[in-house]
Parts: C-alpha cells; sequence; structure tokens
C-alpha cells in the first residue's frame, strides 16, 4: 500500500498581462503591475513653460499629477481630444530611490487586457522602429498580430523629462535676456 506514484512536472508557462490602447492607430500595450487607473480625459490644467510633451496636471484625488501627451512624445502630433480619449494613470520609478511617482498619459482609447507568454515576447527591434529603441520592452505576438510593449519607466523617464524643462527654461532666459 506505500506505493510510490510518480508525479509529472508540467513546464510553467509565464503569463504576463498587458493593457492594450491605440495611439494614432497603432496598437501599443503597458504591463497591468504599473497601472493604478484608468479615467476619462478631463479638467486639465495646463502648465507654462513645459515640454511640448506634457499636457499639463490633474487633480487625483487631491494629488497633483502631471499627464504627458504618448504621441507627441513618440515625435507625432498631439493626440485629439475624443469621446474616447482616456488618461491612464501609471506609477513610475521616482529620482529618490525606492519611491515611485503617478504620471498620467493621454492615449486615443483603451483596448483591453491581453495575457501573453513570455515565449510569445520578442526583444526590441535594432532598427525600423517608429519610436526610441530603448522605449520597448519587447514586442507581443496576439493572435498573429504585433503589439508594441512599452517600458512605461524608459518612456516616462522624470530625468529625461526634467531635462527636457530645464532646456525651455533656459531658453526663456536667453530670450528675456536679449536686448
Amino acid at each position: 500500500m506505500n506505493a510510490l506514484v510518480k508525479i509529472e512536472k508540467k513546464p510553467v508557462i509565464e503569463h504576463k498581462q498587458y493593457l492594450t490602447f491605440l495611439l494614432s492607430g497603432e496598437m501599443f500595450s503597458i504591463s497591468i503591475l504599473s497601472i493604478k487607473e484608468i479615467i476619462w480625459y478631463a479638467n486639465l490644467t495646463e502648465v507654462p513653460m513645459m515640454p511640448a510633451c506634457i499636457r499639463g496636471v490633474i487633480n487625483l484625488r487631491g494629488a497633483v499629477v502631471p499627464v504627458m501627451d504618448l504621441s507627441t512624445r513618440f515625435g507625432k502630433p498631439a493626440t485629439p481630444v475624443t469621446k474616447s480619449t482616456c488618461i491612464i494613470i501609471i506609477e513610475v520609478d521616482s529620482l529618490t530611490e525606492g519611491e515611485t511617482q503617478s504620471m498620467g498619459v493621454v492615449v486615443d482609447a483603451v483596448q483591453a487586457v491581453l495575457e501573453i507568454e513570455a515565449s510569445e515576447i520578442a526583444p526590441p527591434p535594432t532598427f525600423g522602429a517608429k519610436i526610441r529603441s530603448d522605449f520597448i520592452e519587447g514586442i507581443g505576438k496576439v493572435n498573429g498580430k504585433f503589439v508594441i510593449l512599452l517600458n512605461v519607466n524608459r518612456v516616462l523617464s522624470n530625468e529625461e523629462i526634467g531635462s527636457m524643462g530645464q532646456g525651455l527654461v533656459e531658453a526663456g532666459d536667453l530670450a528675456v535676456a536679449a536686448p
């Protein structure tokens, strides 16, 4: 009665979940682990002397959250505001070690949450992409179509965006100093 039973271990298939959204007609995605919430586009306050990709700030339950237009960040025209325009609130690494900061990104429309197997994710292309390759975490294959998986900490880098803003301040100082 004390017979040993051999149990076969099945390989564990790792799935990751991504929120897909449209931006200028192209499908992109972000890991759902980075997403805090999704809200309709409304009540945005513009802030002067910001980089072109920063649309402004919103009040999210008492917190001031900067909002970036991903289309502009990728060097394309600004996202037009329509009935389906959303702001995805994302947690990104802050300049202070170990802390995060909320940041909103404007997208044309949110699509769905997809589960993508790790084996279906290819590394970012080294050339030919329409956006910087360091912004791309990988390329997912879903139902025969490709989905660009974004690296939110690169796309929404506080350090890089801060240096863009510093360039605007310096340009403004030069304009004021000119006779």
